[in-house]
């Protein structure tokens, strides 16, 4: 069964645009280095839980939306090398400097998923 990486971050609207072009570099990076499928996803359909929810996971704040993204590998293996190949990769360089970043990174959390149904 495949892979997946998943991460769900608060993006300020008003860096919708400079976010987006982070992203579609990023998911070329990974896609050279082999995932089969890179998506990154804004929030549409999500509101505060009363328990739980994406925007109090991310504790969103005024003039911010919640992004949703994923990763598909072909497996845990797959997947743990071609990160290793992307960390490494000079067009993410200008990118991993936290302070430059078109969101607040610290709020972002990410987790790696065997998937368990693949219809």
């Amino acid at each position: 069964m495949s892979y997946v990486d998943g991460f769900v971050l608060p993006v300020p609207k008003r860096k919708l645009n400079a976010y987006r072009r982070i992203a579609r570099k990023a998911g070329k990076v990974w896609r050279d280095h082999g995932a089969l499928e890179y998506v990154e996803c804004v929030a549409d359909d999500v509101k505060p839980g009363k328990w739980t929810s994406f925007p109090q996971a991310v504790k969103l704040k005024a003039g911010e939306t919640v992004w949703f993204s994923y990763i598909v590998y072909k497996s845990r293996r797959h997947r743990d090398r071609v990160n290793a190949r992307v960390m490494k990769d000079k067009r993410l360089a200008s990118m991993m400097d936290p302070k430059k970043m078109p969101f607040d990174a610290r709020r972002m959390f990410w987790g790696g998923f065997r998937v368990m149904v693949d219809l």
